[in-house]
C-alpha cells in the first residue's frame, strides 16, 4: 500500500485526537463497574422524574461543591459527613447521593441506608458523567457554569466536558 506522507500524518493526527474521546467511555464504564456494589441502587441522568422528586446530596468536599454542583444539591460532605446534616430529611424521602464518580457517595448512601433511609440511590458516574452528558451545574449563587472540580488531575481525565478545576 502506497500512502503519501501528508495522508499518513492526517491519519495519525485523527487517530490521536479522535480515539481518546471515543475510547474513554469504555474505560470509564469499566471503572464504574468495579467501583459500584451490585446491590446498591443507581439512578441515571436520564431518569429526570426520579431526580426531580429526590433530595439531592453532594458528598464531595466543600471546595468541590463551591466550584459547582447539581442545581438543587445540598452539601453534606464526605470526610465531615454526619447524620445530623440529614436529620431534617424524612426517612421515606427519595434521596440521590453523588460525588465525582460515585465511590464516596456510595459510602455515604450505605450510611444512610443503615440509618433507616429507605429510598437511597447513587447517581451513576457522579458529577463527571452528569456534565459529560451535558447536564447543567451551578455555582453557590445558582449561576450556571462549565467549571467542575475534578478532585485532582488524575481523576480529571474522566471529565470530558466543561472546565476542569483542581
Amino acid at each position: 500500500m502506497n500512502v503519501s506522507f501528508p495522508r499518513l500524518i492526517c491519519f495519525i493526527a485523527l487517530t490521536f485526537f479522535a480515539v481518546p474521546a471515543i475510547a474513554q467511555s469504555l474505560p470509564f464504564k469499566t471503572l464504574l463497574k468495579t467501583t459500584y456494589d451490585k446491590d446498591f441502587p443507581l439512578v441515571y441522568p436520564e431518569q429526570k422524574d426520579l431526580l426531580e422528586e429526590a433530595v439531592i446530596l453532594d458528598t464531595r468536599e466543600r471546595e468541590e461543591y463551591s466550584v459547582s454542583h447539581l442545581e438543587s444539591a445540598q452539601w453534606v460532605g464526605y470526610e465531615t459527613f454526619s447524620m445530623e446534616s440529614v436529620s431534617e430529611i424524612s426517612k421515606d424521602e427519595t434521596i440521590v447521593v453523588y460525588c465525582s464518580i460515585g465511590a464516596r457517595s456510595q459510602e455515604i448512601g450505605k450510611k444512610l441506608k443503615a440509618a433507616g433511609y429507605q429510598h437511597v440511590y447513587n447517581l451513576y458516574g457522579g458529577i463527571f458523567h452528569w456534565v459529560n452528558e451535558e447536564n447543567p451545574v451551578v455555582t453557590p449563587n445558582s449561576d450556571r457554569t462549565d467549571r467542575v472540580h475534578t478532585y485532582n488531575k488524575m481523576w480529571g481525565v474522566w471529565l470530558n466536558k466543561g472546565e476542569k478545576v483542581y
